[in-house]
C-alpha cells in the first residue's frame, strides 16, 4: 500500500520545526552568557519559549518569526528565579491577615531574628554548667510572669497545642465540649477531627445556643479526662444564648478532680481597659482565663499577641511538665528563630512603660474612653500599634498620602484621567479569627475607575503587580486602600504603585 502524498500544510508544519532554534545556540548568545540570571532559569525559559513555538506550529499557526528576544528569554527567567514568598502591602485593613502572614514582627523581634539565624546559640544548652539543657525554658519565665500562670511551654501552633493537650491529658479517655463550641477555625481544623486524631472520646453536651455547668455535670463519668472550653473566635452566637463562664467551669472541675482548659486562639496580653480605650470590643485575655482557674489556657503567638507563629500553653506546673514530656512534642517543638522572636515580643510586653493611659472622663468615671483619646499601648508590636491608631489621625496620613500622590502626579500625564484617587472614610477589622463582629473606624486611599474601558478589577490587578505588589480591597467598584494596615515603611511604595496606577504606566 502506498503512502499518500504530503499535504501543503503538513510539508509546512515540518519546515517549520526544522526551523525551531536549538537550546544550546540561544543560551550562547552573549545577551544571555552576560545576564545576570542563575543558568538554569536561562535554560528553562529558552526551553518554555522554544515549546511554545512548536505549539502553535503544530496548530498551523507558524510563526513569522523564530527568533527568541534576548531580553523576553531574561524576563521570564527573572520570573522563574524570583522567590515565591514576596513582601506585599497590606491594606486590607484586616490587622492579623492569615493569607498575608497575620501579625507583622516588631523591631525587637526582627533583631533577634537576625542576631541568631546567621550563627549558632545556646537553644539546648546550659552555659552555666556546659551541658545539654532544654530549649522549652527561654520563654517560660516571660510567660508566667506575663500570665500568672504556674508554668509554660510552646509548640509550633495553636493547633498543635490543643493536638498535644489532648493527645497527653485525655488520650483514651472522654472529653466534655459545649455543642456550641465546635467549631471550624479555618482550613478544615474541626475540633471534633482534632478529637479524633488525638484519641480522645467527644462528649457533646448542651445544644448550639445554651450550654449549662449542668450539662457538663450530668456528662460527667469515670472516664472523664478533660474539660474543655474553645472560644469562638471566628464567629458569634447572639440573641437567646448561655455559655459556662470560664470560672464556673473551673470549680466543677476542681470539685470532679478533672482538668480544665480553654482554647483561647487567640493570645491577648493587653488589659480589657487598654482595648476599651483602643475602641476595641472587650476580648478575653491569657491572665483573665488564668485567674478563672482554669488549668490550661492555649493561645497562638502570631494573633493578637503580634509575634510569630507559635502555639503556647500556659496553666498548672504538674500539666503543662507532661505536655513537656509527651512523644508528640517533638514533632510540635518551636525553633530557635520562633523562640527568638516570640521572646523578643515577649520582652515587648514586659518591658513597656505602662498600661494605656486613658481621657480624664473616663478616670473620673463618667464616660468610657474614646478611639480619640490617648490610646498608645506603650509597646513596640505592631499589631497593637494598629488597633491603637485613632481614626483622627489614619485620616490625616490618608490626606498626607493623597497630598504625595497629587504632587507627583502634578502636570499633563496620560491616562490620569482614567483613575481619580481620593481620600476615604472605611472600616478595619482584627482578622486572625479575632473579634468577627467588630470593626473600626478607620481612612484611606480609594481609587475611583473614572472611564468605561478601567474598572476596580483592572486597578485591583495592577496594584497586585506593583513591586511590592499592594493588596486592597474592593468596596462598591472602588479599590479602597485602608491606611490602617500599611506600615510606616511601606507609605512610600503604597504611594509609588498609586502614582503608577493612576498615570497609566503600571
Amino acid at each position: 500500500m502506498s503512502h499518500q502524498p504530503s499535504t501543503a500544510a503538513e510539508s509546512a508544519i515540518r519546515a517549520a520545526l526544522r526551523r525551531l532554534p536549538k537550546v544550546d545556540a540561544v543560551l550562547a548568545r552573549p545577551a544571555l552568557t552576560a545576564a545576570d540570571v542563575p543558568r538554569w532559569a536561562l535554560r528553562q525559559a529558552v526551553r518554555e519559549r522554544i515549546d511554545e513555538l512548536r505549539q502553535a506550529v503544530l496548530r498551523g499557526a507558524i510563526p513569522a518569526s523564530f527568533d527568541l528576544a534576548s531580553e523576553d528569554v531574561c524576563a521570564r527567567a527573572r520570573a522563574l528565579a524570583a522567590p515565591s514568598l514576596r513582601r506585599v502591602i497590606n491594606a486590607t485593613g484586616v490587622v492579623v491577615h492569615t493569607n498575608l502572614g497575620r501579625a507583622p514582627l516588631s523591631p525587637a523581634a526582627l533583631a533577634r531574628v537576625v542576631e541568631l539565624a546567621g550563627g549558632y546559640c545556646n537553644l539546648e544548652y546550659e552555659l552555666g554548667v556546659g551541658r545539654r539543657g532544654s530549649r522549652h525554658g527561654h520563654v517560660a519565665a516571660l510567660l508566667t510572669a506575663l500570665t500568672g500562670a504556674d508554668d509554660a511551654v510552646v509548640v509550633n501552633n495553636n493547633a498543635a497545642a490543643v493536638m498535644l493537650a489532648l493527645s497527653a491529658l485525655a488520650s483514651g479517655r472522654e472529653v466534655i465540649v459545649s455543642r456550641g463550641e465546635l467549631v471550624e477555625i479555618g482550613g478544615s481544623f474541626r475540633v471534633p477531627d482534632v478529637m479524633r486524631l488525638s484519641g480522645a472520646t467527644l462528649v457533646e453536651v448542651g445544644t448550639t445556643n445554651k450550654t449549662r455547668a449542668s450539662d457538663y455535670e450530668r456528662a460527667l463519668s469515670p472516664d472523664t479526662g478533660l474539660l474543655l472550653k474553645v472560644h469562638p473566635s471566628n464567629f458569634a452566637i447572639v440573641g437567646f444564648t448561655e455559655e459556662v463562664a470560664p470560672a464556673e467551669l473551673a470549680t466543677l472541675g476542681a470539685r470532679a478532680g478533672v482538668p480544665t482548659m480553654m482554647d483561647l486562639g487567640s493570645g491577648l496580653l493587653l488589659a480589657e481597659a487598654e482595648l476599651q480605650a483602643m475602641g476595641v470590643p472587650p476580648e478575653p485575655g491569657v491572665r483573665a482565663m488564668i485567674a478563672a482557674g482554669l488549668d490550661l489556657v492555649s493561645f497562638s503567638g502570631d494573633k493578637l499577641l503580634g509575634g510569630p507563629q507559635a502555639g503556647i500553653l500556659c496553666g498548672r506546673a504538674d500539666l503543662i511538665d507532661k505536655l513537656r514530656r509527651h512523644p508528640l512534642m517533638r514533632a510540635l517543638r518551636p525553633d530557635k528563630l520562633t523562640l527568638a522572636a516570640l521572646e523578643a515580643t515577649l520582652r515587648e510586653y514586659r518591658d513597656r512603660a505602662g498600661p494605656v493611659a486613658t481621657s480624664a472622663a473616663s478616670s473620673a468615671g463618667t464616660s468610657a474612653a474614646t478611639p480619640d483619646t490617648d490610646s498608645n499601648p506603650n509597646i513596640d508590636v505592631p499589631v497593637a500599634a494598629m488597633l491603637a491608631a485613632p481614626a483622627a489621625e489614619l485620616e490625616r496620613r490618608a490626606e498626607a498620602a493623597l497630598a504625595l500622590v497629587r504632587d507627583r502626579l502634578a502636570g499633563p500625564g496620560p491616562g490620569r484621567a482614567a483613575v481619580a484617587v481620593t481620600v476615604s472614610a472605611c472600616t478595619s477589622t482584627v482578622g486572625g479569627g479575632a473579634l468577627p463582629t467588630s470593626t473600626l473606624p478607620s481612612w484611606g486611599l480609594a481609587l475611583v475607575p473614572a472611564a468605561v474601558e478601567v474598572g476596580a478589577v483592572d486597578i485591583d490587578v495592577a496594584l497586585r503587580r506593583a513591586d511590592p505588589p499592594v493588596i486592597g480591597r474592593i468596596v462598591a467598584e472602588r479599590v479602597v486602600l485602608d491606611l490602617r494596615t500599611v506600615l510606616p515603611d511601606d507609605l512610600e511604595p503604597l504611594v509609588a504603585a498609586v502614582v503608577s496606577v493612576v498615570s497609566g504606566t503600571a
